[in-house]
């Protein structure tokens, strides 16, 4: 054997047996979760919750920085950029790392290039509602009486370019109906107006209509996703109702990633940690109590759920016209 073989297997033994002396030795210095949106959101206290836990079962201390501003791109650029060590990681929702793409002429990172997913952290489901002074008690009745008050008809959404416009931007479409949109800054204006029937109806985040549901103030037609929401068991899917399209089977998700090139070794032992939070009698009740479903995906599933989201979410967005730039 020539010298350069010996050189190789040498150098190969190396790379196999860094691997998981690499893994038994991280994190060894305080881990950074960047968070691109404002403390206090559902974002910031998922990132929070995870963040407390790693700590204690790491061993290091998780400090979460919220870096928000341009609809989560500086933060989410923040990390794409990031030093590849495992010790600086995104935790954000579909919007930085799918959405963006396409509501922006130009974004200063790639995520399918930069970034790398680690896990699905939770996801959540949209609900369908109406003011009660309308008719309609299914998705089919209300898009046929949209469809025939063209322009009288509108669905509010809680920003330009969010899950909640591009649902009702596609369900208006799908009903060939000349319904309105109106955005509104944040989910609280909008549920507001609709309540007091200035819009007729919206797609919105089951947690904060729940009560207004179950109160009876609020009329909820169907909900997104493959299955029924346990916030709200007794409501069917789209799909369930003959409106199996990937727009309605589609949900939003609460993702960790991290730059690319982080060693195996270290997104192995991450997505080991995290996956055993998300585990956890706590964590689940957590993320119930956001309106959340917890996942902990591993990184081959994060990665399928991302390459399946992706045409649908390019679509509508396509389809609702929007632009943020």
């Amino acid at each position: 054997m020539n010298r350069r073989a010996l050189l190789g297997l040498a150098l190969s033994g190396i790379t196999v047996c860094s691997a998981p002396a690499l893994a038994q030795t991280y994190p060894s210095k305080p881990i950074h979760i960047v968070v691109p949106y404002a403390a206090g959101g559902g974002t910031d206290t998922v990132a929070r919750a995870l963040g407390e836990k790693l700590s204690k079962r790491l061993g290091q201390p998780v400090v979460v920085e919220n870096k928000a501003g341009a609809s989560g791109i500086i933060g989410t650029d923040a990390v794409a950029k990031a030093a590849p060590d495992g010790y600086t990681l995104l935790v954000t929702i579909t919007q930085t790392v799918l959405t963006n793409q396409f509501l922006f002429a130009k974004l200063p990172y790639d995520p399918r290039k930069d970034l790398s997913m680690v896990s699905v952290l939770a996801d959540a489901q949209l609900v369908l509602v109406t003011n009660t002074s309308l008719p309609a008690r299914t998705p089919r009745e209300l898009g046929d009486y949209a469809r025939t008050r063209p322009g009288k008809v509108s669905y509010a959404s809680w920003g330009v370019g969010s899950y909640s416009h591009l649902s009702g931007a596609y369900f208006s479409k799908l009903a060939r109906a000349e319904s309105t949109h109106v955005p509104y800054k944040g989910e609280a204006p909008m549920l507001q107006d609709l309540l007091g029937g200035q819009v007729q109806f919206g797609f919105a985040s089951i947690l904060t209509a729940r009560p207004y549901i179950q109160s009876g103030k609020l009329k909820a037609l169907a909900v997104t996703g493959a299955q029924r929401s346990s916030a709200l068991p007794e409501l069917p899917t789209f799909a369930e109702l003959g409106m199996g399209d990937s727009a309605f089977k589609t949900v939003g998700w609460i993702g960790m990633a991290a730059p690319v090139g982080v060693p195996p070794a270290v997104t192995a032992k991450l997505e080991e940690e995290v996956r055993a939070i998300m585990q956890t009698p706590g964590m689940q009740s957590r993320m119930a109590g956001l309106g959340l479903r917890p996942l902990g995906s591993t990184p081959a599933e994060a990665q399928a759920i991302f390459a399946r989201d992706w045409p649908v979410l390019k679509m509508l967005v396509a389809d609702s016209g929007a632009k943020l730039d």
